[in-house]
Formats: structure tokens, sequence, C-alpha cells
């Protein structure tokens, strides 16, 4: 029985550990990928084109939108990012689950095309313990400040996702995240017409 695969998306507040989270769990199981967007932010050291995202200007970057490549698209913290729609395509017809990391804007717009997608979004133990971890990354206080301002509205949009998860332990957050993954490979809901054909088989 093959199934399609599922649409998740993942969203959390700067500094909310979502990175961290999303490949720890992908990391342990191969039928679970994490789509590379592609970004006019600049690299950062160590970061390699086509790993961590693909790095375009921002001229490119609007062509791909004008070539309706992008699923989703959105500016944060002044640059875009967007998620390839042909590739996302390709994975779930192959049956592999696809994580989507984005924030709250491409969330909205992924659910306006795949209703059925599973969101979750990652909340943090505290605003107190967020600041702490945008500090610890070596950023300056202006930096810290608007990141801070920016993690309140996204968490103002955290009703609009099915699932939440807190990330106060990461074991604990990485084990609720494999179990919503893994609860959404069971769902009669997204995968009805797989498993009706399955049932009326051995029915026969």
């Amino acid at each position: 029985m093959t199934r399609t695969g599922n649409l998740i998306v993942i969203s959390s507040p700067s500094g909310g550990g979502k990175t961290t989270l999303v490949r720890a769990l992908a990391g342990a199981d191969p039928d679970l990928r994490v789509s590379v967007s592609h970004t006019t932010r600049p690299r950062r050291n160590g970061e390699q084109d086509g790993v961590a995202y693909h790095f375009v200007d921002e001229p490119a970057f609007k062509k791909l939108i004008a070539a309706n490549a992008f699923l989703e698209h959105a500016c944060v913290f002044d640059h875009y990012y967007g998620t390839s729609k042909r590739w996302v395509n390709e994975q779930l017809a192959g049956g592999v689950d696809v994580i989507l990391e984005i924030d709250w804007q491409g969330a909205r717009q992924i659910r306006g095309m795949f209703p059925d997608a599973v969101s979750i979004f990652i909340l943090p133990p505290s605003l107190a313990l967020l600041e702490q971890r945008l500090r610890g990354r070596g950023d300056g206080d202006a930096v810290v400040a608007r990141r801070m301002q920016d993690a309140r509205s996204e968490l103002s949009h955290y009703r609009e996702y099915e699932y939440l998860v807190v990330n106060a332990d990461l074991a604990q957050a990485r084990a609720d995240l494999h179990a919503i993954v893994h609860a959404a490979r069971l769902s009669y809901r997204l995968h009805s017409a797989t498993l009706d054909a399955h049932v009326a088989e051995m029915l026969r």
C-alpha cells in the first residue's frame, strides 16, 4: 500500500529552536525530507548552497515569482524566502513527507493550497528564555530587539496551527514532533483514498 506524502508546516519565532528540532527529526527518518528554500539573504560562514538554502539575488528571486515557481514566498527581516513548487510536489507524489520551515505568512499561503497540510507551531517556554537564546547568538541589542518584536507578532498567530509544541526540553519536543508525524501517516482523514482502496481489495 503506497500513500502520498504529507506536507508538514512548522513555524516558530526566531530562536524557538525550530531548525534544531527539524534537523534532528529528519535525520532519524528516511521518509521525511526538509524543503530547502530559496532566499536572497547573504550566505553565512559554513553554509552550503543547496543545503542550507538555495541562495539567489533579488532579481533572480523575482523572476521565479513571475514564473510561478513557488508554493509560497514571503519577505522576512528584509530578505525574500520561497518554497519550490516542483520539488515539493515530486516528493509528495513519491510518498515522502515534506517539512516546510516557514513563518505564519507562508503557512497561511500553504493552507490555502493544501487544506490537509499538517501545521505545527513551536512555542518557547517563555519570552525571557527566547531573548536569552537570541542574545546567545551574539547579535547586537538592535537586532535582538527587532527579533523580539517580530517574535511577538509570530506568536500572535499560534491559533492558526493544528498542533502546538512547547520547546522547553529538546528531547521531549523532538519526541512530540515525531508523534505528530507518525499519527499523520496513520490518519484516515489524510489518506482515505489509499486506505479505502486497501480495504476494498481485502474485501473482494
